[in-house]
Parts: structure tokens; sequence; C-alpha cells
């Protein structure tokens, strides 16, 4: 499975512009991580079909985690303000993960 997460908007979309999105492809991380991600995914993933809810603010961050797993590709785009519980955990996974390969790199 690989999973691609982009930020937008926030004070810092200036900044964010210039930055490509990150991915990471469960097949090449820890099977204990690569299990963990998983299980937050399918947590997240049925709100990938509804419509994003209302309650934007001037200036929220935006996230698009975009899931391609088995030829299928799933994108949750959610906001600060209006992000469920389940996205937010993986969310924070996943910047937890890029934020560690940063401090390897």
């Amino acid at each position: 499975m690989k999973v691609t997460l982009a930020t937008h908007g926030g004070q810092a979309a200036a900044i964010n512009l210039r930055l490509p999105p990150r991915a990471l492809d469960t097949g090449t991380l820890p099977e204990d991580t690569a299990a963990q991600i998983a299980r937050l995914v399918a947590a997240a993933v049925p709100e990938a079909a509804a419509p994003e809810p209302p309650g934007g603010a001037p200036d929220a961050m935006s996230y698009t985690i975009t899931v391609e797993d088995g030829g299928r590709t799933t994108v949750l785009t959610r906001s600060d303000t209006t992000m469920s519980p389940a996205f937010a955990a993986l969310l924070d996974r996943l910047q937890e993960y890029f934020a560690q390969q940063d401090t390897e790199s």
C-alpha cells in the first residue's frame, strides 16, 4: 500500500506550496508499523465517501491523504477543523513517521 500526504493552506501556505507530498510504501516498513498504518487507514477510509463537513476556518490547514492499494485509489481530504478522530489518528501517525525520516536523513 502506498500512502501519500499533502498539506495545504494555513499560515504557512506559501512555504507549503513548494513542498511535494510525502509518501510511504508500507511494503518497505517493518511489519508492525505497516500493520498499524493499515489499521489506521481502514478506520479512516469510510469517511472518504462522505463530503467534507462545513466548518472551515480562514487559516486552517487542510490535508489530503491518498491511499493506493490493490489497484484502488482512495482520497481523504479534511482540515484542522473538520477531521474525525480516525482521520486525526492516521494523520498524526503519518506526520510522526515523516518526522522520524527527516531526523534520520
